[in-house]
């Protein structure tokens, strides 16, 4: 049996970040255990990746030594639809990995008194995790939008000063405005305007930001007297995105034009492509991107989600000089996706940390090295 479990927690962190645990965060670690919050069953990834059921009541051992690990646990697939222990379906609601959630908590920086506002409450261990942060003059409002997820949190949080609200975290909770601090866990396409709304000046919200390729990006907001909002990328992460802003494949439109061709560009050069050229392709063309690997092919897809029914579909295969590209619609995406790629090659291809965000009431600009070099499409 493993003893200690959270002291093995807080070791595996130090090893994966590289650094200590703040030592607020850690007190927080030791005061709301990982191991109240975490379900009787879970999934694990494997050394292959493969899905490993862990179950409290036939291997308690196994279960607490996850619980103790810096794996993320997966207690949630199909949005409920299916079993834990069948083991399939997209993954919809866990536990985060440890390292993840000191690494957003510290650029959160929540203090005494502080009343926060997080999105998506999950198992509730971050909410008790910011509930003890700010302690008893403070106050933490966490929204979930599935209620059955929103339930069992009510009974892991009945003795944190927690309020559980069961609703769509994009809209927020006007309620407790206004707000020192919004923690989001999972990942969003778009910044909700709500959010900064609902928050004071000077507050600071944290959240997943994602491209729809590779990792998220971590986008750290501070909001501005005038209600906008400035930031930077600081780190990168990895969550489930949020259930209004997954990627969607609608039945091509009848009578939409089909245009087939082929390219010389690798797929992969865009699926593959680092963090930096992810932010620039993003928000150069306002597109979302997704990657469908199989086992002799990758599918990857370039979408406008304002318009799902424009769109492209590249595809790579071995020993190829040309790739197949099926565009649906009049918008060239596909083109407009490979120009912006080659736009920050042409920048000297900068990294994640020199890109940072403004949003506003109308608008949401990805921006190089400071707020006045906008990226604008090539």
């Amino acid at each position: 049996m493993t003893t200690d479990p959270t002291g093995r927690m807080l070791a595996a962190i130090t090893e994966r970040r590289g650094r200590p645990v703040p030592p607020k965060i850690e007190q927080a670690f030791r005061a709301v255990p990982r191991q109240s919050f975490v379900p009787p069953q879970g999934l694990i990834s494997g050394t292959g990746g493969e899905r490993i059921l862990i179950d409290r009541d036939t291997h308690p051992d196994e279960w607490l030594e996850a619980v103790a690990s810096n794996d993320f646990i997966v207690t949630q697939v199909a949005d409920g639809a299916a079993s834990l222990r069948d083991g399939k379906g997209t993954f919809s609601s866990s536990n985060s990995a440890p390292s993840t959630v000191t690494t957003l908590l510290d650029l959160l920086d929540p203090e005494a008194g502080h009343r926060v506002l997080e999105i998506g409450t999950g198992t509730g261990w971050t909410a008790a995790l910011l509930s003890h942060l700010v302690g008893a003059g403070g106050g933490v409002i966490s929204i979930e939008v599935d209620p059955h997820v929103a339930e069992q949190a009510a009974k892991n949080l009945a003795d944190a000063p927690v309020r559980l609200v069961v609703a769509d975290g994009a809209d927020g909770w006007p309620d407790g405005a206004p707000y020192d601090r919004v923690h989001v866990t999972c990942a969003v396409r778009s910044i909700p305007y709500a959010w900064i709304q609902q928050a004071r000046p000077g507050a600071v919200i944290v959240a997943p930001y994602s491209t729809g390729q590779g990792d998220d990006q971590v986008v750290r907001l501070v909001v501005m007297p005038d209600g906008s909002a400035h930031g930077r990328f600081p780190a990168r992460t990895s969550y489930m995105l949020m259930r209004g802003h997954r990627t969607v494949y609608p039945p091509k439109p009848d009578n939409a034009p089909l245009h087939s061709r082929t390219t010389r560009v690798d797929p992969r050069m865009i699926a593959e492509a680092p963090q930096g050229a992810l932010l620039a392709m993003a928000s150069a063309t306002g597109l979302h991107f997704d990657t469908q690997p199989r086992p002799d092919h990758v599918i990857v897809w370039a979408l406008d989600p304002d318009d799902p029914g424009q769109r492209a579909r590249a595809v790579w295969t071995p020993g190829t000089d040309e790739y197949p590209v099926v565009q649906v619609g009049d918008r060239p995406v596909w083109d407009e996706a490979v120009a912006a790629y080659f736009q920050w090659v042409g920048w000297g291809e900068p990294g994640r940390d020199r890109f940072g965000m403004t949003v506003t009431a109308d608008r949401q600009e990805i921006w190089l090295d400071s707020p006045e070099r906008v990226i604008s499409p090539p």
